[in-house]
């Protein structure tokens, strides 16, 4: 097979995927911290039951 070098549009993408997936993965841990208590993912992610009426 031949082998082919990377073009500058490959790298650039594989550059934004990999700084898109730091920024993401800091996120969670972040969350995960502020939100210790919770004993499962779902829990955050369902809203209040509580009305004003």
């Amino acid at each position: 097979m031949k082998a082919y070098k990377n073009t500058s549009a490959k790298r650039l993408i594989n550059r934004f995927d990999n700084e898109l997936r730091e920024l993401l993965l800091n996120d969670l841990i972040r969350f995960t911290f502020k939100t210790p208590y919770l004993t499962s993912n779902t829990q955050a992610l369902t809203p209040s039951t509580l009305s004003v009426a």
